[in-house]
């Protein structure tokens, strides 16, 4: 091979020009190893300004173009991080994916989503290495010890409102403290009798809301009643027909969150029931929606898209670090929780705002 004479970039090119052009053949007329072109075409220093020169020239003339998969192997990079969910119906979700999409578009990543529809799926998740450089998991309603086991090895990883998992960052919702100050609320504003919409049993979310409501329930001394719902609008809807027409007695309702609540409020609001006089409501997350009903939803607050971006940004300073110590694991267990605020509004008695 004629590596050291200029000239050898003209001489051989014509063999290979018309073919569809491979890296080999770049680094056979530039006269160099393949190595020394991808060091070349991934940016990498310490490459000579001759070498550099010699392997664009042959590149052109070639009509070489670098393939980006095979570049981001060669990196240890896809440019993608996988978002697994576990559902995407509803104002919750699209919330997530807006402050995530938001987050990934400024670090120049992209999304590459999966939904484990009531945790089935779940062994999707071992094809997704070498797909993406990290995950951010959402799965409350799998049990930990089958997320674990079903994981990939390799990725950095953020988990979003799942039980606690060992070497990760855990970012969750108060979820028993933000329950806890709408029961509050609601007996604070005059209700004895109050009914409880919750989540799956299975939901981690679920459970904690649970325990936040009960708490603050036998800490006012008012009765505290639980139904379980699945988070859809139909489950707070019928909740609110069994209010409406007298065969669930309650003079408030708290939904584990607010597409159960809105079900429930519209339910009584077809039956004439007044809110928040006869039955006050509330709800958690704080959808878009809960504000834009009538009456305005009360309901505990968390800046959903804001969790979203804060989770795509933790994993991404997790992916920077993982490539400047790639022997290191995951690292330690640690949680972040985010504390969220009720806001008060229509359906719930204004002499409560104190």
């Amino acid at each position: 091979m004629s590596s050291d004479r200029p000239d050898s970039v003209a001489a051989a090119a014509p063999a290979a020009r018309g073919a569809h052009a491979t890296i080999h053949d770049v680094a056979r007329v530039a006269g160099v190893s393949v190595a020394s072109v991808s060091r070349v075409f991934n940016g990498r220093d310490h490459v000579r300004a001759e070498m550099r020169a010699r392997v664009e020239e042959a590149s052109a003339q070639l009509g070489y173009v670098p393939h980006a998969g095979a570049r981001s192997l060669s990196m240890a990079r896809t440019g993608a991080i996988g978002v697994v969910l576990p559902d995407l119906h509803g104002e919750f979700y699209s919330e997530l994916l807006r402050g995530m999409d938001r987050e990934a578009s400024m670090r120049g990543l992209g999304l590459l989503l999966t939904v484990l529809h009531e945790g089935r799926g779940v062994d999707t998740l071992a094809a997704l290495r070498g797909q993406v450089d990290g995950l951010v998991v959402m799965a409350p309603e799998l049990d930990p010890v089958v997320l674990a086991r079903h994981m990939p090895r390799g990725p950095a990883a953020v988990f979003l409102a799942c039980a606690p998992q060992d070497g990760s960052l855990n970012l969750r919702i108060d979820n028993h403290g933000g329950a806890a100050s709408a029961v509050a609320h609601l007996a604070a504003g005059g209700a004895k009798r109050i009914v409880h919409i919750s989540g799956p049993a299975s939901n981690f979310d679920a459970q904690q809301r649970r325990a936040g409501a009960e708490a603050a329930a036998s800490a006012a001394g008012v009765a505290l009643s639980v139904i379980e719902g699945d988070f859809h609008e139909a489950s707070g809807t019928m909740v609110g027909e069994r209010v409406a027409a007298g065969t669930l007695h309650a003079d408030a309702i708290f939904a584990a969150n607010d597409m159960m609540a809105i079900g429930a409020l519209m339910a009584l609001k077809r039956r004439n029931i007044a809110v928040p006089e006869q039955v006050a409501v509330a709800g958690f997350d704080d959808i878009p929606l809960a504000r834009l009903v009538s009456p305005a939803l009360t309901s505990v607050a968390v800046d959903i898209a804001a969790m979203g971006a804060r989770a795509v940004a933790h994993l991404a300073e997790q992916i920077a670090a993982k490539r400047e110590r790639p022997l290191e694991g995951r690292g330690t267990t640690a949680d972040e929780v985010i504390v969220p605020h009720l806001m008060v509004r229509e359906t719930t008695r204004e002499t409560d705002r104190g």
